[in-house]
């Protein structure tokens, strides 16, 4: 028997229980891994809801979590990775090998949890608006779990960085080489005031109206990337590239490698397993600096 996060109807955070299950039996392809740490993501609030039910159908009872990293039975390896199937928010988890990579010594194992859909969807925003040396970048929620890492990805990629979010995380945004905005109103004045020539890309991690913001900025569509608004894509033909489109274990592998020596840093805070439902309204107020993981 294993701990394991489920619901059995749609809801908020209230909705969701630890029962003692069966230990999952992997299938062909998948690992039992035993769950150190692992990420809570928005998507699994808006699936939990009944949001997102025609993009992920869900059946009841049903299970919560993608991101992970644990220790496989059976081989003692130490790992990072991810399913699609859900259920990464319990003791054992079954998970395709395939979608794995080492952890290295030097990650902590509530960063290592964090860093699937966060990392994957910052790696994949940040080239997909071609960020480099001489750019300017914009990124709405700098200080969340997709937004602090895109920041870092950026500047390390040579750009200067504008970073918007809310004056508690402005400390945190200067010390790692960005320069904060506040949000609200006067938010293009400011833009335009912190950006002095022009801005060259802008990754929307927020939703809200920013890629009207960023058009107003004369940032190019190309340019522009959004992990929310999609109604965009279409109405302004601006990229939508996100963690499906860096769904690959050597991406984590280079994510994770930054960790050790400091180039990246995931901001985390975790919770013990009985605690999710917590650590979910904590993170539906979309308050939060970088991540939180459940640690069973």
């Amino acid at each position: 028997m294993a701990r394991v996060v489920r619901f059995d109807r749609f809801g908020g955070p209230d909705v969701l229980q630890v029962t003692d299950e069966p230990a999952p039996v992997p299938g062909e392809g998948e690992v039992l891994v035993r769950v150190r740490a692992a990420g809570l993501n928005p998507v699994e609030s808006g699936i939990r809801g009944g949001l997102l039910d025609k993009v992920y159908p869900t059946t009841f009872p049903s299970r919560q979590g993608r991101d992970v990293a644990g220790v496989v039975e059976g081989t003692g390896r130490e790992v990072i990775g991810w399913t699609d199937e859900r259920g990464t928010h319990a003791e054992l988890a079954a998970v395709p090998a395939s979608h794995l990579t080492d952890r290295p010594a030097g990650v902590p194992w509530e960063v290592a949890g964090a860093l699937y859909t966060a990392g994957a969807a910052a790696y994949a925003a940040v080239r997909a608006i071609g960020a480099g040396t001489g750019d300017t970048v914009v990124v709405a929620g700098a200080a969340g779990g997709v937004g602090t890492i895109a920041v870092q990805l950026a500047r390390l990629a040579g750009a200067t960085v504008i970073g918007l979010a809310g004056e508690d995380h402005h400390e945190w945004l200067r010390s790692h080489g960005v320069v904060p905005v506040a949000y609200g109103n006067g938010v293009e004045e400011r833009v335009r005031a912190a950006a002095g020539e022009q801005v060259d890309a802008f990754i929307d991690a927020f939703g809200a109206d920013y890629v009207d913001l960023a058009l107003r900025l004369g940032v190019q569509p190309d340019r522009i990337d959004t992990l929310i608004n999609f109604a965009a894509v279409a109405q302004h033909g601006v990229k939508a590239q996100g963690s499906n489109d860096a769904s690959r274990p050597e991406v984590l592998a280079e994510l994770a490698a930054l960790v050790p020596d400091g180039r990246l840093e995931v901001p985390v805070r975790a919770f013990p397993l009985e605690r999710i439902a917590e650590a979910y309204e904590l993170l539906e107020r979309r308050h939060t600096l970088g991540k939180l993981v459940v640690v069973p």
